[in-house]
């Protein structure tokens, strides 16, 4: 059938018209949304609560207040406190008591609370998007049996979480095809866009990250709270996740993803047509115009200047500018938006998304296109090799940072799960390109082999012929060759197809149609086992697709991770008590001089706790719980980060067991040491210590 090369339509001039202004708004709204983004920690981290964990106290506390490393979103159900009858005491009110770089939230207890044993479950949501829970218990009075059972499950699990698991791995699989494919068509083979099989491919990636998104918000209210699915109707549980920085970043996704239909449109609609009308040579011509070959001559020279240049042009700027928007709504709710330096990494984990995505999706791409179009250039796969190198050197130098900020140590890449990822994560990618590598050894003999036999190979679905036929045809055109006969000056007639008979039985129809289509798709398949170099870069790809897959899971379980660098910030946190501004200062070190009697501990307190003058008490308890009276007790504070102390302090004794000091200045904010030295007899004595957070 002969085409002819329509006009540019009003269509199309719409269409690439709009991309220019559509890549302008989607800028603007990357910009508002980097600068809404602040800095934080990673996975927030309960670091105090009064009551403390375990504790006893001598009358019942009028709230219960928690303070996290970093700022969380919570709710009035967040924090429940029970009794051991496991009955509610708390009033159901969330308090807000941040102030400043301090971050805690309370609740108010109800009065006249009995003795015994009570238990404090919380839940928040870190400001990394992840859920994070936990629970402990204290006494009133003295410990007591209880009837509650602390939470074994963890904060985003259960079933809720698997499906919102699930929704995560498939919304990254559905980026990666989307991106890779269409980038794969615009970079590497043009041609593409009017392959059926590839239209498939990127159309069901777009439909797979929708539906992902979709998911994930409408299982973000039951993800973060209950774990009940049936809360997935809860639209006011909705609106409060609309208000998050994780409910915003979907719904941004959504609106980008509308962006990306009207792309994909334009992409397999008006661009398709056009490269469908140009023809294989043609559109390769043009692609070799857009390498800088000397095949632009041969263009020009023929009369058919390729048209496609500026939509081209048009769909590669929006395409980028439409992928990196949906790549940011990762960046801005995620590990990149905490932590340090967050206005470098989250442009950085935009970059090494859309390196994973040009790289892996369009190994997705290139692996459909051997199965299914015999007849892919090879100036295709080898446009594909360059690209998914310069792909692999993006993922490098941002996989280098990242690996950076996240770690922070060496200690950390082998000593948290996170580096543990990590470390098999470059494992996988080593072997990616290890594989990789023997496909670019059989693309290179694919380049190296005779033009007339790809040809031929191309041919062959659509003529209908086996590979014998080819074989001859290839070489009777050797022959022709030689002796001076062009085929393109004399092309034979293409004979017209004879039109099949359909039978008036329709279960008839359906039998031939059901035969017709094992013929074809043996026919596709002796054509794919035709070339054994073709057949060879098939099953290498095919295995660097099955790492990727692997790969891609491997990097959707690391950004549900803690990361390396948090977690030991964390570690290191456990041996110092946050202070609470204006209230008390209260930490109990338990001693042991190793003499008779040598065992105890030293409760201090020292009010209020901040900058310029304190007041310091000291208890000291036997091991069986009675007043200690000590010969001696001396206390030092020193603040090494600015080299001030030891300040040395020697209280005065005011009953058995009970020392007191008053005006005791702290010059500076900061993690003070607090060194506290006991002696039990003349011979025996040795010093505790902890280190507190003034300010």
């Amino acid at each position: 059938m002969t085409a002819t090369a329509p006009a540019p339509s009003t269509a199309r001039a719409r269409a690439t018209a709009v991309l220019p202004r559509l890549a302008l708004v989607l800028a603007a709204l990357l910009a508002t949304l980097f600068t809404a983004a602040s800095p934080a920690t990673a996975h927030a981290a309960l670091t105090a609560s009064d009551p403390k964990d375990g504790a006893v106290v001598a009358t019942a506390p009028a709230q219960v207040t928690l303070s996290f490393s970093e700022q969380v979103a919570m709710g009035d159900d967040s924090i429940r406190v029970l009794d051991p009858q496991s009955k509610r005491v708390d009033t159901g009110e969330l308090r807000d008591m941040c102030s400043g770089n301090t971050v805690r939230y309370g609740t108010a207890l109800h009065t006249g609370l009995p003795d015994g044993t009570y238990t404090v479950a919380w839940q928040a949501v870190s400001a990394d998007s992840h859920p994070v829970s936990g629970a402990f218990t204290f006494s009133i009075g003295a410990p007591s049996a209880t009837d509650v059972t602390l939470p074994t499950a963890q904060a985003g699990g259960g079933p809720v979480g698997i499906a919102y698991g699930i929704a995560r791995y498939a919304a990254y699989a559905g980026f990666t095809v989307l991106v890779g494919g269409a980038a794969f068509i615009l970079l590497c083979w043009r041609r593409g866009a009017a392959e059926r099989p590839l239209q498939k491919l990127v159309v069901r990636a777009w439909v797979t990250l929708t539906a992902a998104t979709l998911a994930m918000l409408v299982l973000r209210t039951p993800y973060t709270g209950s774990g009940d699915f049936s809360d997935v109707f809860d639209l006011d549980g909705l609106r409060a996740v609309l208000q998050t920085k994780t409910g915003a970043s979907l719904v941004s996704r959504l609106l980008l993803l509308g962006a990306a239909a009207l792309f994909v449109a334009v992409l397999f609609g008006v661009y398709a047509r056009r490269v469908a009308v140009l023809g294989p040579d043609e559109a390769d011509r043009a692609e070799g115009e857009r390498d800088g070959s000397d095949q632009a001559d041969e263009t020009e020279e023929a009369g058919r200047p390729d048209d496609t240049s500026d939509l081209t042009f048009g769909l590669a700027i929006g395409g980028a500018v439409v992928s990196g928007g949906i790549a940011a709504t990762w960046a801005l709710s995620e590990h990149a938006s905490t932590g340090i330096q967050p206005g470098i990494a989250m442009p950085a984990d935009i970059l090494h998304l859309m390196a994973v995505a040009t790289w892996l999706g369009g190994l997705t791409a290139l692996l459909v296109a051997l199965h299914k179009v015999p007849g892919i250039e090879r100036a295709a796969v080898r446009r594909f090799s360059q690209v998914a190198f310069v792909s692999v050197l993006v993922l490098a130098v941002t996989g280098v940072y990242q690996s950076w900020r996240q770690l922070g140590s060496w200690s950390a890449l082998t000593g948290t799960d996170y580096g543990q990822l990590l470390l098999l994560k470059i494992g996988l990618v080593a072997v990616l390109l290890g594989i990789a590598f023997v496909s670019r050894k059989w693309t290179s003999r694919l380049a190296d082999a005779p033009a007339d036999t790809a040809d031929a190979t191309t041919a062959v679905v659509a003529a209908g012929r086996t590979s014998d036929d080819v074989s001859r045809e290839t070489a009777s055109g050797a022959g022709s060759e030689g002796s001076g006969v062009s085929r393109e000056t004399e092309p034979e007639p293409e004979p017209e197809p004879e039109p099949v008979p359909v039978p008036a039985d329709p279960e008839r129809a359906a039998q031939l149609a059901r035969q017709r289509a094992a013929r074809e798709s043996a026919l596709e398949k002796r054509v794919r086992d035709a070339d054994p170099d073709r057949a060879g870069l098939r099953r290498s790809v095919l295995a660097e697709a099955a790492i990727a897959v692997i790969l891609l899971a491997v990097t959707t379980v690391l950004t549900s991770t803690e990361p390396g660098r948090t977690v030991e910030q964390e570690t290191g946190r456990g041996s110092t008590a946050t202070a609470v501004p204006d209230r008390a200062v209260k930490i109990t070190l338990p001693f042991d001089t190793g003499g008779p009697n040598g065992k105890g501990s030293v409760r201090l307190e020292l009010d209020p706790g901040r900058v310029g003058a304190n007041t310091l008490h000291l208890w000291s308890d036997s091991a069986d719980g009675t007043p200690f009276d000590l010969p001696e007790i001396k206390v030092a504070f020193t603040l090494p980060a600015k080299d001030i102390g030891p300040l040395p302090l020697v209280p005065e004794q005011a009953a058995p067991g009970h020392w007191t000091a008053s005006g005791v200045q702290l010059p500076l904010a900061g993690e003070w040491r607090i060194d506290v030295t006991v002696r039990t007899s003349d011979i025996d004595q040795t010093t505790v210590q902890k280190t507190v957070k003034i300010g």
